[in-house]
């Protein structure tokens, strides 16, 4: 009983304390500028954290793969609930890791101890991306089950049966200049590049572990905007018009 009698003063005690010296601060203008500003600015650090772990993130694009639907240095809005949430679909513009081997050796970049630790806080927060390099952005043509091959007599790929025109495709590129008749593994994702004579993609890796196909887990999102630069912002559709008459395979489970 006395020693309980003992605390609760004791911890009153400090809180009053606290508030006294937050209530006297607070009468100097600047002070109170301070404490706001801190206050604003780490609610905003939290919040952004808290984004780019569970809503979106940012990348930038390092090659030409996907001109002219995106740029060299672009920076893109990625969706990362897809596809843990919410299901890829054909034409989706995807953001995913390397499943193994697709980029080689990535060279390291040394760096100064401060131009690290400025790239740490900026890539925590979300501000900047410096694994960008570290992961590929390509268009989604086939979903599991389908059966893909290049190409018709006009020259286009066919999706279980059914050819399609690419209108996203760069100008002057033609769907495929490499043969290929595929059927995409359960939990697994077929993918090109939009600029497709200039992009490694799903094709040029059938000789991989991976068969060239990218599964699920190594999905990080949905590119949804390019946000940078302002000249070149624009929505990423996944032109459902393009795939639309597509009939579901009857590999799908």
């Amino acid at each position: 009983m006395t020693e309980t009698g003992d605390l609760r003063p004791r911890k009153n005690s400090v809180f009053l304390n606290f508030r006294r010296f937050i209530s006297r601060a607070r009468k100097n203008w600047f002070t109170a500028f301070l404490i706001d500003f801190v206050v604003i600015v780490g609610t905003a650090l939290i919040l952004s954290v808290l984004i780019k772990a569970f809503l979106i993130r940012s990348f930038y694009i390092p090659s030409g793969s996907m001109t002219d639907t995106l740029q060299i240095n672009d920076r893109i809005i990625v969706n990362v609930l897809v596809p843990e949430l919410i299901a890829i679909e054909r034409g989706d513009v995807a953001v995913f890791r390397d499943p193994g081997g697709w980029l080689g050796s990535i060279p390291t970049v040394q760096k100064e101890p401060i131009q690290e630790a400025f790239d740490f806080v900026l890539g925590t927060f979300g501000i900047t991306a410096p694994d960008s390099a570290e992961h590929l952005v390509k268009r989604v043509i086939g979903l599991p089950g389908d059966v893909i091959s290049c190409c018709d007599p006009e020259g286009r790929l066919i999706i279980n049966g059914v050819a399609i025109d690419e209108t996203y495709l760069r100008s002057g590129s033609i769907p495929s200049e490499l043969e290929f008749d595929v059927t995409v593994p359960a939990g697994s994702y077929w993918v090109l590049g939009d600029n497709r004579q200039n992009s490694t993609d799903s094709r040029y890796h059938q000789d991989l572990p991976s068969g060239g196909f990218v599964k699920q887990e190594y999905m990080v999102g949905r590119a949804v905007v390019v946000s940078w630069p302002f000249e070149n912002w624009n929505w990423l559709d996944n032109f459902p018009d393009t795939f639309s008459g597509v009939p579901k395979s009857s590999n799908s489970k």
